[in-house]
This record gives structure tokens, C-alpha cells and sequence, in this order.
């Protein structure tokens, strides 16, 4: 092979590599669910990393693949918001969904600085309803924000659509592991939380003036995929692989696995005669040390079955990549003695961990 091959080989691989990991939008394909796929009342999570926040609840449901209609060629999933009644937003009001973005994935954007990067975001949408839709993107502070528009023109149609954001050269931007960025699709929003369209302000704006509000009519529907946020123009949306998307998500949330009606949970070490703890290991290394919480019926399992009476978290035991699970049961343990957690004939109980932002 001659020299000059070898040259236009390597700008040819580098060309491609450089294309990996560039959409800074985690579950941007709606495929990772760990959580359930459902909420009625606002404030849920129907696909992982996707959060719902809302003033007024019971005003609209979210749904991964809500009313069962065909995704945009290339997907299998999206994330669907339908309207529960004809509810007109007061000043105040706010119903979105989006994305906290961690600190450590934005930092190469210099927001906050002079160096400021410009950056796309697009998306796949489809609406029962049409016209002029809003979201922004957001510092954590929110006292920074940019507002953003979109057109949909033709009803239960998907349409493919791009937003350029000129970087911000000012304002606070975290660049650890808190949020350093906030996307945020608005379906209803009070005057308070508009703005003017294609600007920074100094201000948490979350919507535009003028926008659709869906949750303005009973019924309406909003559905999204796709969703994609990178340094630059607008390329093809990246496909990361299920495992690769999921491990993402795992950073933020890890719930053990269901459908198993005697699934032991985590192996213990008796203390005393009533409790026991172990050491649980995550399956990746999380955001920040996670919060617990538990569902389902349990039991302690080993020369004896007790139930259980509480299991918490030792926080000064635990870190971001492993958690100690302290266990209070029925008496009849022996210290020393090996235990282990134990679904009691419940396919339906986990134990839960959260790091979101």
C-alpha cells in the first residue's frame, strides 16, 4: 500500500471516530425503560433520563410509544404526551419534559466563556396539533436560558426538525457532576416562563411567547425521538448501541431486575440476632452516591427465613460504585452467618438506586 494510501486511510478512520460519542443527550432513542413506561400524573419518568416536571398534575400522561403509532424509519421507540383535559396554563404554570445534562459532559463546550461553542439540536416530532412549539436550554442556576422554536405544519405527521444555539459567553455553567445543562421541550407554559425566541436572557424561560400549549386541548397528543445535542451542525443521529445506551443510564438510575417470583436481591452477613448487612455491587459507577429505596415483598433467607422489617443505606459505607445494605428482621439470625435477600413470591419487587440529577 502506498504512502498516500496510508495517509488518506488514517483521515478516513479519524473522520469516522471523530463522529462517535458526540450527542451529548443520553436515551436520545427512547429504547432504555428501567423505571416503567408510564406516568399519569406529570412529574414521571416514562423512559430513563427523560424527566417530566409539572405544576399542575393529572393535566397530561407520558408514555413510551403512547398511542402505538409508527416511529420515524430508523427507531423503535418514542416518548408520547397526551392531553388529559382542556386546561389553560396560569402564569405561573409549566409543563415540560427533557434532560439534565452532567457538568463533565458539557465542559468541552466552554459555555460561560469566550471560547463558547456553538451547538445543534434535533429531534423527530409529531403532534396532533400544529403551529409554533417551545423549549429552551438552560443553565442549573436558571438564570440563564435560551429559548427556542420550532414549526409543526402538518398534524399526526412526524417531521424532522434542527435548532442552532450559539453558545453562551456568559453566566455560570457547572462543569462537575451537577447539571451543567438543562433541555427542556415545553407542552404548556405560563407567561412567566416565556421568552423571546433565538436569544440568551438572563432569566429561566423555558418556552416562547406564543407557543403551543398542549395541554391546552383534551386529547391532543406530542410524541418525540431521535433527540440529538452536538458541537456544530446537525449531523445523522447517533445509534449507540442498547448496552452502551443502557450503562448511560445506569449512572443515574439502577433498579434490579424484575419477573423472577424468588429472585435473591443481595447476599448478607448476620450482625445480630434481628439484623444483617451486605454489600451490593453496582453495575456501573454512578453519578454521585445513590439514594435507596425498596418495593415489593422481601425476605432474610438462609438457615432460617425472617422478614424483614427495613432495609436502608450506610451512607458512610457507601460510595458511587458499591452500596452496604443495612437489613432489620424478625430475630433468629446468628452473626456470623450467611443471609441473603429474597423476593417472597413477588415477580413485581426491587430494590431501587437513584443518582439523578
Amino acid at each position: 500500500m502506498s504512502r498516500a494510501r496510508d495517509f488518506a486511510d488514517l483521515a478516513s478512520t479519524s473522520s469516522v471516530s471523530s463522529l462517535s460519542s458526540r450527542n451529548l443527550i443520553i436515551n436520545g432513542a427512547m429504547q432504555v425503560a428501567a423505571r416503567g413506561t408510564s406516568s399519569s400524573s406529570g412529574n414521571g419518568f416514562a423512559v430513563d433520563r427523560f424527566t417530566n416536571p409539572v405544576s399542575q398534575s393529572s393535566k397530561l400522561t407520558v408514555q413510551q410509544n403512547a398511542g402505538s403509532v409508527t416511529p420515524p424509519a430508523g427507531f423503535q421507540y418514542y416518548y408520547g404526551m397526551t392531553s388529559s383535559s382542556a386546561y389553560t396554563p396560569i402564569s405561573t404554570d409549566y409543563f415540560y419534559v427533557g434532560q439534565n445534562i452532567e457538568g463533565y459532559n458539557v465542559a468541552h463546550l466552554d459555555w460561560g466563556t469566550a471560547n463558547a461553542k456553538t451547538v445543534t439540536l434535533s429531534f423527530w416530532v409529531r403532534s396532533s396539533l400544529t403551529g409554533t412549539f417551545g423549549g429552551s436550554i438552560q443553565n442549573s442556576a436558571q438564570n440563564r436560558s435560551y429559548p427556542f422554536s420550532y414549526a409543526i405544519s402538518s398534524a399526526n405527521t412526524w417531521e424532522y426538525k434542527t435548532v442552532t444555539i450559539a453558545g453562551d459567553t456568559t453566566g455560570t455553567w457547572l462543569k462537575t457532576n451537577g447539571k451543567g445543562a438543562v433541555l427542556w421541550f415545553s407542552v404548556g407554559a405560563g407567561s412567566n416562563n416565556q421568552g423571546t425566541a433565538g436569544a440568551w436572557a438572563a432569566a429561566n424561560y423555558a418556552s416562547v411567547t406564543g407557543a403551543v400549549d398542549v395541554v391546552g386541548t383534551n386529547g391532543a397528543t406530542w410524541y418525540i425521538t431521535g433527540v440529538q445535542l452536538e458541537v456544530g451542525s446537525a449531523t445523522p443521529f447517533e445509534h449507540r448501541s442498547y448496552g452502551d445506551e443502557l450503562a448511560r443510564c445506569q449512572r443515574y438510575y439502577y433498579r434490579t431486575p424484575t419477573g423472577r417470583t424468588y429472585q435473591r436481591q443481595c447476599v448478607l452477613t448476620g450482625r445480630s440476632s434481628t439484623a444483617s448487612d451486605g454489600i451490593f455491587i453496582l453495575p456501573v459507577s454512578m453519578r454521585s452516591q445513590p439514594t435507596f429505596s425498596k418495593s415489593g415483598t422481601m425476605s432474610v433467607e438462609g438457615n432460617t427465613t425472617k422478614s424483614i422489617s427495613s432495609i436502608s443505606l450506610s451512607t458512610n459505607a457507601s460510595s458511587t460504585d458499591r452500596v452496604r445494605l443495612s437489613v432489620v428482621s424478625d430475630s433468629g439470625l446468628t452473626a456470623g452467618y450467611s443471609y441473603y435477600i429474597f423476593n417472597v413470591n413477588d415477580a413485581s419487587a426491587y430494590l431501587d438506586f437513584d443518582a439523578e440529577l
